[in-house]
């Protein structure tokens, strides 16, 4: 498992393109027959991606946690963005198909993943947060999933955000989590943006063609940097980050969210003239 420590906003504002790559850009997530994990330090938050191919795999305790299973004290969320898998947690198998979400409670013992057809995998997207009390497991597909319209094809944002992992769909410890899809022609997200002091979030931006890119705009609203994103990566924003971004083609991103409360609308919006 990777580690990743935190970071000062004074300290971000003296980042080469270099820095911050390495410190907020999680990148080869989903390697066929590879779990891939990434431990954050920004609310413990936990980035994963689990491909499958021909061998299952297995999330496990030990001293990157320093307890005995995975989930003795975490929660944990799932969207799949690959072809259809299996999650079994301790012995019952659910099945997922693309864009089906899931959330694991604590407690749970043995929890694997395994793919319907190994030479066309499936990607599960993983995210896991600390958590103190014990919710039941729950499949979520998308056409359960609350949904927000917002944007317009005026301003180039039109988008729907697919709440899975949300007080409004299910109950959680903290993580919250869910599937933003711009429509076609749209390439802003999160435009006009705002901080949340009491949350941080991963974006993990997909459904991108091999040449299209998007520049994620991260930093304080006066003191704003980008980094280039490419298909299937994910970044780290902390509390004190905008989180926006501008394609060169529409694309789809998974937001998650862990810190001190799930108030969806508990934003710090920035002035459109604040911004520099």
């Amino acid at each position: 498992m990777e580690i990743r420590h935190p970071m000062h906003p004074e300290q971000g504002k003296k980042c080469d393109t270099a820095e911050l790559r390495k410190n907020f850009l999680v990148s080869d997530l989903f390697q066929p027959g590879k779990l891939n994990l990434t431990y954050s330090h920004f609310d413990r938050i936990i980035i994963g991606g689990i491909c499958p191919s021909d061998k299952t795999l297995t999330l496990e305790g030990g001293s990157s946690l320093g307890t005995d299973i995975f989930f003795e004290r975490r929660e944990g969320g799932i969207i799949n963005i690959g072809s259809e898998g299996i999650l079994t947690i301790d012995g019952t198998d659910y099945p997922m198909g693309n864009q089906d979400g899931f959330y694991i409670g604590m407690g749970a013992k043995e929890v694997s993943f395994s793919s319907k057809k190994p030479a066309d995998p499936a990607k599960f997207y993983f995210l896991s947060g600390p958590a103190h009390k014990t919710y039941p497991h729950k499949l979520v597909t998308l056409a359960e999933s609350k949904k927000v319209h917002l944007g317009s094809l005026e301003e180039s944002n039109k988008r729907t955000i697919n709440q899975y992992l949300h007080p409004a769909v299910l109950e959680s410890c903290q993580l919250c989590m869910g599937m933003t899809i711009l429509e076609p022609n749209c390439v802003w997200n999160t435009m006009p943006v705002h901080t949340h002091e009491r949350r941080m979030e991963v974006y993990l931006y997909f459904d991108m063609e091999p040449d299209t890119v998007v520049f994620h705009l991260m930093g304080e609203p006066d003191e704003t940097r980008h980094i280039v994103m490419r298909n299937e990566e994910a970044v780290i924003s902390p509390s004190w980050s905008i989180h926006s971004g501008v394609g060169t083609k529409n694309y789809t991103f998974i937001w998650g969210m862990v810190g001190e409360n799930q108030t969806f609308t508990d934003m710090d919006h920035v002035p459109m003239k604040d911004i520099k």
